[in-house]
């Protein structure tokens, strides 16, 4: 059955503990919004922490054991855990949606941020289906649960999760992510690769996304991006942001280098 609006058709997302599940919904809601079945945006409140299943197990990411082994047991390692972020990615995406459906909003900012929704859910999909080909399965290994930190930081906050979100963590993804493509080349393995690349090339659209509406939110507030981004990323942000940079993708995205230049978060 269709949910009567975007909100609630969010929420539901974000109450599948399956992980298969939830990214299926993601995709078919995402297809139902375009197809004009759901029409109305609604209103609800999202929950605090979204539904999870027993496994992984979730650890501090200081818990959290390093990537060794055998080479295969590297790999699958390395797909597990971005398998995780995917997923949790799917969660943010609606996440802010629901949150911020009182923000009168333009039906473009909604149209994004499914179109970002349904890209997650594809890639939590194309790794999980790459995992199975290589015997491994998501909740095999220990995840670490420190991503949905970002969410509650700025749950009160529309610009600050743009800020933090797809400006700094998904912006991070650029600059990670060729080097995990090239080490899955040399290993022999153009199949995990090609489904890296396709993540990178999507992601860097999702950090468009983030950079357009947080320079249209701060428009309405004559705010300038690049000092308010600093100070909003110095205030909710606990980790470090520091270089290499992948100045090329970032470009691409439109988050120039005067954004993070210079400027080191720790």
């Amino acid at each position: 059955m269709v949910p009567s609006n975007l909100c609630t058709a969010a929420c539901q997302v974000l109450t599948t503990a399956d992980p298969a599940a939830k990214a299926a919904a993601s995709v078919n809601i995402a297809r139902a919004w375009e197809n004009g079945e759901i029409q109305e945006i609604g209103c609800c409140q999202p929950p605090n922490h979204p539904a999870r299943p027993d496994r992984p197990d979730l650890r501090r990411p200081g818990d959290m054991p390093r990537r060794r082994g055998s080479q295969l047991k590297g790999r699958i390692a390395l797909l597990h855990a971005i398998a995780h972020i995917e997923l949790n990615a799917i969660d943010l995406a609606w996440d802010l949606i629901a949150r911020f459906s009182d923000q009168d909003l333009p039906r473009l900012f909604y149209d994004d941020w499914v179109s970002v929704a349904a890209d997650e859910g594809r890639h939590f999909m194309l790794l999980t289906a790459r995992m199975a080909q290589l015997n491994a399965s998501y909740g095999d290994l220990a995840a670490h649960d420190g991503l949905w930190q970002a969410a509650e930081n700025t749950a009160h906050d529309f610009d600050a999760r743009l800020a933090v979100v797809p400006m700094l963590l998904e912006a991070r993804g650029l600059d990670v992510t060729p080097s995990m493509v090239t080490k899955l080349k040399k290993a022999g393995d153009e199949a995990s690769a090609a489904i890296l690349k396709l993540i990178l090339d999507e992601e860097i659209s999702h950090v468009a996304k983030g950079c357009r509406w947080f320079e249209w939110s701060c428009s309405r507030y004559d705010r300038k991006p690049v000092k308010y981004w600093q100070n909003l990323v110095d205030t909710y942000f606990t980790g470090a942001l520091k270089p290499p940079f992948n100045e090329a993708a970032r470009e691409q995205a439109g988050m120039g280098s005067e954004y993070y230049r210079h400027v080191n978060f720790c």
